[in-house]
């Protein structure tokens, strides 16, 4: 197949895309965070179910390697070292996301701060945005995962049964998954991400940008789990336009908690059907040696630039994506 030589994104789109560069820098540089380089290839790779990586590759002399799904687990053992407050503008890469919001390989923009929990970055977050799209940060909304579902389905996230959840997404016309096993169809937090995927987040950041958090306890991934009745889970995502832009958590920082999740995630996957991936133990290790109490993000900026263009599709803000590469 002979592929276009020419650049998908115009030439409009680029400036933008250099000019937001440059303001997400002086951002930072302003607020004294350092940015930093760390790998595309691991020796390990996210375990998570809902985060696929791409086939590792052998390298000799260095052996099996990752490309990395974001930078979090490089960057955490630059905290654990004693980098104080750092940022990075990462390649990512993630299998079989192609589409009109997504690309296997697309650019993140991923920071750290020691001594913030999850409302002070979204804080922080608000301010970003408000300075590279030029809103005022006020216009930012804030709903409780609870909140959320409440108002768009009517359900109760901490209580409902998986049935019930069923129920509800039939009811709003998305289609369920089919050949599922036992396990999956009690898994609840299945047909809560189906839930919050398909009827909630189309609804969210309409008229302005909307952080959801405080998720429940089984969907932590890397947050910290706040005790209480029900505990949850110090998590956040931002949307636009029904469009997620953000995940961030209050950061785990206990190591053997970490490993347990880890090993909880790889049986998912088992479950589900999917290869299991390598852990990555010196993360494990960092975190032994001491993680700073700190709250870390991922934003997509490719996303973002999307936002600022009012475009409708990822291609048009990049210049070569998957099918020019």
């Amino acid at each position: 197949m002979t592929r276009p030589w020419r650049p998908a994104a115009a030439a409009g789109a680029l400036r933008a895309r250099a000019e937001l560069l440059a303001r997400v820098r002086s951002f930072f540089a302003q607020r004294g965070v350092m940015e930093v380089e760390t790998p595309v290839l691991g020796a390990g790779a996210n375990p998570d179910p809902h985060v696929e990586s791409l086939p590792p590759l052998d390298v000799p002399g260095a052996g099996t390697l990752w490309l990395q799904t974001s930078p979090e687990f490089a960057m955490k053992r630059l905290l654990a070292a004693g980098s104080g407050p750092i940022y990075q503008i990462a390649r990512a890469f993630r299998a079989n996301e192609i589409g009109r919001l997504h690309n296997p390989e697309f650019t993140l923009l991923e920071w750290y701060r020691p001594g913030f929990d999850h409302h002070a970055l979204m804080d922080e977050i608000a301010a970003l945005i408000a300075h590279v799209l030029e809103l005022e940060s006020s216009e930012f909304e804030r709903l409780s995962y609870g909140e959320a579902l409440r108002r768009f389905t009517d359900v109760d996230a901490g209580t409902a049964p998986s049935g019930e959840l069923k129920a509800c997404l039939h009811q709003h016309g998305v289609a369920l998954p089919r050949d599922l096993t036992r396990a999956q169809e009690e898994d609840r937090d299945l047909w809560l991400d189906l839930l919050m995927a398909e009827v909630v987040a189309p609804n969210l950041g309409a008229l302005r940008p909307c952080f959801i958090y405080d998720y429940p306890a089984s969907q932590a991934a890397l947050a910290r789990v706040r005790p209480g009745s029900p505990p949850l889970a110090e998590r956040f995502e931002l949307y636009a336009r029904g469009v997620e832009l953000a995940n961030g958590f209050h950061e785990l920082s206990d190591a053997s908690e970490q490993a347990r999740r880890f090993a909880h995630d790889q049986r998912r996957r088992e479950q589900r059907g999917q290869h299991p991936v390598a852990l990555d133990q010196a993360l494990i290790d960092a975190l032994q040696a001491g993680l700073p109490d700190c709250a870390g993000v991922a934003l997509g900026l490719d996303r973002l630039l999307m936002l600022k263009l009012d475009a409708r599709r990822l291609d048009e803000v990049l210049a070569f994506p998957c099918d020019r590469a």
